[in-house]
């Protein structure tokens, strides 16, 4: 069974830019902080060992793995409404 684990904070190629591209998220977890990068966390939900969730404003999201037409693996909240993205709203890892 996955772990489920609170995304906390991420880090961006570009911080100022509400759409550029998350290096790695990160967060507190069990007592522990933890940081990933982007494709240790894609493999880690695409093989069911960790399912990755935001807390925003007491909205909570499921983090998922999508593909963009280049064929770029990202990660990205489903569908929740807001704009811009929960994930991508979350501030810096340290």
């Amino acid at each position: 069974m996955a772990d489920n684990i609170r995304i906390q904070c991420i880090n961006k190629s570009d911080r100022m830019s509400a759409h550029e591209r998350i290096k790695f998220i990160g967060g507190v977890h069990n007592g522990k902080p933890w940081k990933l990068s982007l494709d240790q966390a894609s493999q880690g939900i695409e093989s069911g060992k960790w399912r990755f969730y935001v807390s925003v404003n007491n909205d909570t999201v499921w983090v998922i793995v999508a593909t963009s037409a280049s064929g770029h693996k990202y990660l990205k909240t489903q569908n929740d409404g807001d704009q811009p993205n929960n994930l991508l709203s979350l501030p810096e890892c340290p």
